[in-house]
């Protein structure tokens, strides 16, 4: 079975890769609410068109030259995307291999992963970089005690690819 990967952008502006089994697997995650973003974790998600997979071979140059004259609205252009956007979706994936690459690093402790947390920071653990499983509950009151912490998407767990 092949996997369908969609270009996908929050409310944030933050761009990702989504890879679902079909359009319909796309459809059913985002109703259900489970669709959201790596960077910023919102729930409010669309689809964008990628570049990659237009076909825009059938067209001539006359007809992807803008038009000088504004009379002529009912022309049409093909609007391709900025260098600047394809920079901004290379230093994204280069961040999110960063954060691969540092997850690596990190030791697994699992479920307790609040309980690590509060032992490091107060010195009775030693200082390590680790990640683990935290309800949002468990995360808030971390914050509340100055422990910082961040929530990072499954996908990016490399024990979980393993």
């Amino acid at each position: 079975m092949g996997l369908k990967v969609f270009d996908l952008q929050c409310d944030n502006g933050h761009l990702f890769e989504g890879w679902f089994g079909s359009h319909e697997d796309y459809d059913s995650q985002e109703a259900r609410g489970l669709v959201t973003c790596p960077i910023c974790q919102s729930g409010s998600v669309v689809k964008r068109l990628s570049a990659p997979h237009l076909n825009v071979g059938h067209f001539s140059d006359a007809q992807t030259t803008p038009s000088a004259s504004a009379s002529d609205a009912g022309s049409r252009e093909l609007v391709a995307p900025t260098p600047e956007s394809g920079q901004l979706v290379q230093l994204q994936a280069a961040i999110l291999q960063q954060m691969r690459e540092f997850i690596r690093k990190t030791e697994n402790v699992g479920d307790r992963f609040a309980d690590e947390a509060r032992r490091i920071h107060d010195g009775s653990a030693d200082e390590r970089p680790i990640r683990g499983v935290a309800t949002s509950e468990e995360r808030e009151a971390l914050a509340e005690e100055g422990i910082a912490v961040v929530a990072l998407p499954d996908f990016l767990d490399t024990d979980r690819l393993q």
